[in-house]
């Protein structure tokens, strides 16, 4: 009886942990918005990565892009693809109206930048069927959209609550990490890349 007691609160504790939609705890201050090209450098090689340096066309991949996934919609995706432009990952959750109120101005930088910048949302903390319905509500199926709902990709990325957006330059360093609440600046962060 006291492991039933135990386990919602401990499953309340974790959401509390990753959670943070609407919070404001993904400050967007310079200071704590801003991080170092070196976070995704050290980032471990998660599951399904082949750990290959190079695409099959010979191109040098950074390691912040040598990973493989699965869109919401079943289909496979391979980072290395993302390799010699600026990347947005948007990391959300479809519960989340932060993540919800980020979509339209995600989805317009996306078709803005079409050819000069990926944009990928990264799915997580809910189950496929509940991503899916968000990408189909939002409006957001025109860019790529990853199903991790084990978290490797935000485990990657060092990520701990929804609404979050990480931005790398052409080489894979990180530029930019933090939460642009209705997506504003995003398009000027990516702008900047761009030229």
């Amino acid at each position: 009886m006291r492991a039933r007691t135990l386990l919602p609160a401990a499953v309340a504790a974790a959401l509390l942990t990753v959670s943070g939609c609407g919070s404001g705890s993904g400050s967007d201050s310079a200071d704590d918005a801003e991080t170092s090209p070196s976070k995704t450098a050290t980032a471990q090689a998660p599951a399904g990565s082949d750990g290959s340096g190079t695409r099959a066309d010979g191109a040098k991949v950074p390691e912040a892009l040598n990973f493989t996934a699965t869109t919401v919609d079943g289909k496979p995706f391979d980072a290395k693809s993302l390799t010699g432009r600026p990347t947005v990952l948007w990391f959300w959750a479809p519960w989340c109206p932060t993540c919800r109120g980020q979509a339209a101005e995600t989805a317009k930088v996306a078709a803005d930048y079409e050819g000069k910048a990926n944009v990928v949302g990264v799915a997580g903390l809910d189950k496929n069927a509940a991503m899916r319905d968000f990408v189909s509500e939002t409006g957001t199926g025109s860019f790529p959209q990853l199903s991790d709902e084990a978290g490797d990709v935000w485990k990657r990325f060092e990520i701990t609550q929804q609404s979050i957006y990480v931005i790398l330059d052409k080489d894979g360093n990180t530029v930019y990490e933090g939460l642009l609440p209705g997506g504003e600046g995003l398009a000027d962060k990516v702008a900047a890349l761009t030229g």
